[in-house]
């Protein structure tokens, strides 16, 4: 690994000036970024940590959910409010990596990484999540399927972070989120899908392609170490109705 400097701005103001300067990235949780930069994938001369900026917490406000971006997957998946109001999201983290990883890794980071395999984009996706974006030129939102526009690749500028995750309520929609791997169960998955019933209908599959992307029969399916093409359309065929059925049945 290459040497780098860190940074540990006290507050997102100070974290986005501290973005500004060249060969400097973000570091969340880091469960990623530092497997990245080990296999020399990356090699940042700076890295700006986000843990002093306040970018964490879970609330709920006028019925819709909140999470800060720093908030770890562990803590998203015990937090009673989701348990209740979103159960789909705390059963799809415990199968998400490993506890060690849960413990460590972020919602913001989670998104930003941009790895098509996560099981997290298609779910907020086909919630209707939207994400909170800090940059040098303001603050925006975006769709969670806009982060994307390909392996490994988002939509996020040079210097801007996702700040928060907004999840609009379920109210009675029954919503699934099934995925196939072919070693363990918290292996990266050859496919998953989310559906979430009701009005809107959303569907989203991950993993066979290259991002997020709504269910549709002409699916650009993507070949990898998980599972080519036409095993990865075979697993949507099997798994799709099994995902509608459990969507159903969480209606009731």
């Amino acid at each position: 690994m290459s040497p780098f400097q860190l940074v540990q701005p006290a507050s997102l103001a100070e974290a986005l000036e501290a973005l500004s300067f060249p060969d400097t990235r973000p570091f969340s949780g880091g469960t990623a970024l530092m497997l990245m930069m080990k296999a020399g994938m990356l090699r940042p001369a700076r890295l700006v940590r986000l843990a002093r900026c306040g970018l964490g917490g879970i609330q709920v406000r006028d019925g819709a959910l909140h999470v800060g971006a720093f908030t770890t997957l562990s803590a998203l998946e015990k937090a009673d409010a989701v348990r209740k109001g979103w159960p789909v999201i705390a059963r799809t983290l415990r199968t998400l990596a490993n506890v060690r990883v849960r413990n460590v890794a972020t919602v913001g980071g989670a998104l930003a990484h941009g790895d098509p395999h996560m099981d997290l984009p298609p779910l907020l996706s086909a919630l209707g999540a939207r994400v909170r974006i800090a940059g040098p030129r303001g603050e925006r939102t975006a769709a969670v399927e806009d982060l994307y526009k390909g392996y490994l690749e988002t939509t996020l500028d040079a210097g801007e972070i996702i700040t928060r995750v907004e999840v609009p309520p379920l109210e009675g929609r029954g919503a699934t989120y099934l995925k196939f791997t072919t070693r363990s169960a918290d292996d990266w998955p050859a496919v998953g899908i989310a559906v979430v019933l009701g009005k809107p209908e959303r569907i989203f599959v991950g993993a066979a392609t290259d991002r997020p992307m709504p269910y549709a029969d002409n699916l650009p399916i993507q070949s990898d170490l998980h599972g080519s093409a036409e095993y990865k359309r075979h697993l949507i065929k099997v798994l799709l109705p099994r995902a509608l059925d459990e969507a159903r049945n969480a209606r009731r």
